[in-house]
């Protein structure tokens, strides 16, 4: 992919992250969006011009004193500006912009209208700014005079009129401090909200699957809605203020430079070009090890959080070396993919040092004969050095800034790639889950007509045409040896996983549970644990309490009476105690149809008959894997699964463990 290509393929990628929160992608072009930023400009630089020509007005008519002091010639010019055309111009750019908006009010609901707002003042701000940077340059150059003609009066004078400039600066340099922080905190919560929203939808957060670390598609999905989002919003504000800071710095200072000498403003041109072109190809390498260096502290920070969650089961295995050893792996990884980027960064370096000196003597090069030939005076010196070191900062921008924009690259690809993928989820939720509204989850009854059944983008078939019903008094035990896919059956009926061909009919939304064989538990209370995905307000105390005692656990109401208490709950609670947990929170959501995947596999036989007689009780459906010849008794029917994708029904009263 060419230089090009690939940077239009970043900007594409910009804009379709950048643009919904400002305007609706889907409803608006990225033209319309173009033209938008412009009309912010041609608002900005109308209002700042008439904020201007208001402020020296009322200055020269109230304080005529000091206007003719700190303002020496801006009346003049002011006048001069708005008796030519280009005062009518900058005005007719200004009722443009302004129309432009109107036009496209209706797309900008939702408080889109907010950081345009935000970004129009902080654009009003740097422009300020720029007007008092230029007129630093003249005041430079007037102080270096007065030294020159020991011209101690003028000198004082020059003297205040910088320190007014700096005072009036200062008071804006901390409300854009403030402001665009701000703005990037709001883009923030705002663009975070929408992928966590997308996230949790269609199941994309299981399909995309972060543990699954042979899937190369997205890696660290968490990793990208809280650091790639807070560094891509930040960042994009940064660079697009430094950007139309560097826009306006290159016009305004230009023109100083040109009006002191022409030939010095095409060097700096020609210099900047060419250094800018050097460190553009000599950094092209950064943004593939950003990128990767992302992924890699990405990968080290999840195993340190998988030993953590995992401390007890590795402190009985004693597996403390070979989780060093997997730590140390992923730690290599990131050591090493950062000592190449350590070495680019350090070669690059070289290189924007090496401009930066010599940028420092080409104004004296070209000032000096004329100097010496009297052709300006001595304060050019100083003026010419400002303007010219403005200017080539303006120019050099990506130069000073490549190693940031690389990561920023990097982070665009990531936090793109990672949208566009559960964007794309969404808009496949048709082929990839059955929707809870459509016909597939509806009625009382669990229909299976003539399913072939594969894993996910695999071919390997694990049940071959399979038909079979379940209604509201059924009881189903699906048996079979390890891999031959139990769990998957589970996870096709409970519209997990996709069927290759034919048809599933499954209950609506809350009348189906699955529990598995090492329960889920959320990080809340223990309240929150038990009523878990109901509302915490939907149940009494006492009635929390009398399911937890239903479910043999009336140790867990003596050790935590408070039940807003919050606890490592995996870590506290035993596996047996946590799949009673699971039984409770059944109980609680009283669903018609239960999915139990060796729910009851760290209990003991006698706990195990008193659960399922309590779902047997509460008149319940459900559907079992287990390996315990006494999960027969509380059965109806048996699934028997070969493997091979053969499978035959059989009624659990004849049923034999031993004989199969």
């Amino acid at each position: 992919m060419g230089p090009l290509t690939a940077f239009r393929n970043q900007l594409g990628k910009l804009q379709r992250l950048a643009q919904p929160y400002f305007l609706p992608i889907e409803e608006t072009s990225g033209a319309q969006f173009f033209l938008l930023v412009l009309s912010l400009l041609a608002i900005v630089v109308g209002v700042t011009v008439l904020i201007l020509t208001a402020s020296v007005a009322a200055a020269g008519r109230f304080l005529p004193v000091l206007s003719a002091r700190f303002l020496p010639g801006i009346p003049d010019r002011i006048s001069s500006l708005w008796g030519s055309p280009l005062g009518l111009v900058l005005m007719a750019l200004m009722a443009g912009g302004f129309v432009a908006f109107l036009s496209m009010r209706t797309k900008l609901r939702q408080g889109r209208w907010l950081p345009w707002l935000l970004m129009g003042v902080i654009t009003l701000l740097i422009l300020v700014i720029n007007g008092i940077n230029v007129g630093i340059s003249f005041i430079a150059r007037n102080v270096d005079n007065t030294l020159v003609a020991f011209d101690e009066e003028g000198f004082w004078k020059i003297v205040a009129i910088y320190a007014f400039c700096l005072v009036l600066a200062l008071p804006i340099r901390a409300l854009q401090s403030y402001l665009i922080p701000k703005l990037g905190l709001l883009w923030r919560e705002w663009l975070s909200g929408r992928l966590l929203a997308r996230y949790m939808s269609n199941r994309a957060y299981y399909i995309l699957n972060p543990n699954d670390e042979s899937s190369s598609d997205i890696d660290n999905p968490d990793q990208r809605i809280s650091d790639d989002t807070r560094s891509f919003t930040g960042t994009s504000l940064s660079v697009l203020v430094e950007v139309i800071a560097a826009l306006l710095t290159f016009f305004s200072f230009i023109i100083v430079l040109w009006n002191i000498n022409g030939r010095l403003a095409l060097l700096l041109l020609a210099y900047s070009v060419i250094g800018t072109g050097l460190i553009v190809f000599a950094s092209r390498r950064l943004v593939a090890l950003n990128y990767q260096q992302l992924k890699l502290e990405a990968d080290f920070r999840y195993g340190l959080v998988h030993i953590r969650d995992n401390a007890e089961s590795i402190a009985f295995y004693r597996g403390e070396r070979q989780e060093s050893k997997e730590a140390e792996r992923r730690l290599d990884g990131a050591i090493r993919n950062y000592d190449r980027l350590i070495i680019w960064e350090a070669m690059i370096s070289v290189i924007q040092r090496s401009y930066d000196y010599f940028s420092r003597f080409l104004p004296w090069l070209v000032i000096a004969p004329i100097y010496f030939a009297r052709e300006v005076d001595f304060g050019v010196f100083g003026q010419s050095s400002i303007a010219f070191s403005q200017v080539l900062f303006s120019v050099s921008y990506i130069v000073n800034n490549i190693d940031r924009l690389a990561a920023f690259s990097a982070s665009i690809s990531r936090l793109e790639g990672f949208q566009g993928r559960v964007d794309g989820i969404g808009r496949s939720q048709v082929e990839q889950l059955p929707p809870a509204e459509s016909p597939a989850a509806s009625g009382d009854a669990i229909v299976v007509r003539h399913v072939n059944l594969t894993p996910p983008e695999s071919e390997r078939l694990l049940i071959r045409d399979l038909s079979l019903s379940l209604d509201s008094h059924d009881r189903l035990l699906v048996v079979g040896p390890s891999g031959c896919g139990k769990t998957s059956f589970l996870r096709m009926v409970s519209g997990l996983w996709p069927v290759s061909s034919g048809d599933v009919q499954r209950p609506a939304v809350g009348e189906l549970l699955f529990i598995p064989q090492k329960p889920y538990m959320i990080l809340g209370s223990l309240r929150e644990q038990l009523c878990y995905p109901q509302q915490p307000h939907r149940f009494s105390d006492e009635h929390l309490r009398s399911v937890l005692e239903q479910v043999c656990l009336p140790d867990l109401v003596q050790r935590y009476p408070d039940l807003d208490v919050k606890q490592d709950w995996p870590r506290l609670l035993s596996l047996g105690e946590q799949q009673r947990l699971a039984f409770a929170r059944l109980l609680l959501n009283s669903p018609k149809f239960v999915v139990l995947d060796e729910a009851t596999s760290a209990l003991d036989v006698a706990t195990e008959r008193h659960l399922y007689g309590l779902l047997r009780q509460r008149e319940m459906a459900f559907i079992s894997v287990g390996h315990r010849p006494t999960l027969v008794s509380f059965h109806h029917t048996v699934l028997e699964l070969v493997g091979d994708g053969g499978w035959r029904l059989l009624p659990a009263a004849s049923y034999d463990f031993e004989t199969t």
